[in-house]
């Protein structure tokens, strides 16, 4: 058993503000928490859509702000041996996207019905 967890993490929208195909705006507080995590030893893979050069400068603006990843749209090489497979699902223990729902506001929805706007985008 790993004394890590793995964080998935998107690019546009959640490290930057989303400006596709530009990169956007850093968003300063979850860099700093990315970078925090790794600091304390947990496994950090980039998870975005990007690809080719698109990919390319977005991994640069990440290193130039100090922000390096173990994997990159694949999941960590000693996941891949434990399990002998490199699936096309990324496997995290958190997943970090700036659209993402919690099942915990799926679950609840009964209760705040406030919430249901979510479900109209």
């Amino acid at each position: 058993m790993n004394d890590y967890k793995i964080f998935a993490i998107d690019f546009d929208g959640t490290l930057c503000e989303n400006a596709w195909p530009e990169i956007g705006e850093p968003k300063q507080k979850i860099i700093d928490f990315c970078i925090r995590k790794r600091e304390q030893g947990h496994k950090l893979i980039l998870w975005t859509c990007r690809s080719g050069k698109d990919l390319t400068e977005a991994l640069k603006w990440c290193n130039d702000r100090d922000l390096f990843f173990h994997a990159v749209n694949s999941n960590l090489p000693d996941q891949i041996l434990l399990y002998n497979s490199d699936p096309r699902k990324i496997g995290a223990d958190y997943y970090i996207d700036d659209r993402n729902i919690s099942i915990r506001e799926i679950e609840n929805e009964d209760r705040e019905e406030e919430k249901l706007s979510i479900f109209a985008i």
